[in-house]
């Protein structure tokens, strides 16, 4: 992966198994700022399966001050487009801390996770936005993206999802 330039009072690093505690909790500041704690069911350990075991789901990136305290993060995993006939990158999650923000982290973070899907030649890089983050939605509007006004996430989870397994 090529490096991005980031300033010197913070860096962005692959994330590493020593990691997931840092990441939680910066999962954690995510999850109580989009008031979703109720949900929160992630943990050091299930992290540490996900992003570094035998068959890794997702990778994820930390952005660090220059003391090495954790600023922020992305998140991530490969999906595929069938309409154009290449993988692409689905931003599961970015944070940075609201006591960070304004250093151009986000900004590194995202051009550092769109320059991986650049490199492994992915058709699209993309991700979903809360419609009342009108500042996130801003932000990346910012740096070229289009909101799709058109298109809705559909979700099953817990005991629907269950259910197919079941009735299948």
């Amino acid at each position: 992966m090529t490096a991005f330039a980031t300033p010197a009072s913070f860096r962005i690093d692959a994330a590493a198994p020593a990691d997931c505690d840092d990441l939680v909790a910066l999962i954690r500041g995510l999850a109580e700022y989009e008031s979703l704690t109720h949900l929160l069911q992630v943990t050091p350990l299930a992290l540490a399966e996900h992003l570094f075991g035998a068959t890794p789901s997702a990778e994820a990136v930390i952005a660090r001050d220059a003391d090495g305290s954790a600023l922020g993060f992305a998140l991530w995993f490969r999906n595929f487009s069938t309409f154009l006939g290449k993988p692409g990158l689905y931003l599961e999650d970015i944070f940075v801390l609201p006591s960070a923000r304004g250093r151009g982290i986000g900004k590194a973070l995202i051009r550092h996770v769109g320059a991986i899907a650049v490199e492994r030649g992915c058709g699209r890089f993309e991700w979903s936005v809360l419609d009342w983050n009108t500042s996130a939605i801003g932000f990346y509007e910012s740096l070229g993206a289009t909101v799709l006004p058109d298109w809705r996430i559909v979700r099953v989870t817990g005991e629907a999802l269950a259910r197919f397994r079941r009735e299948g």
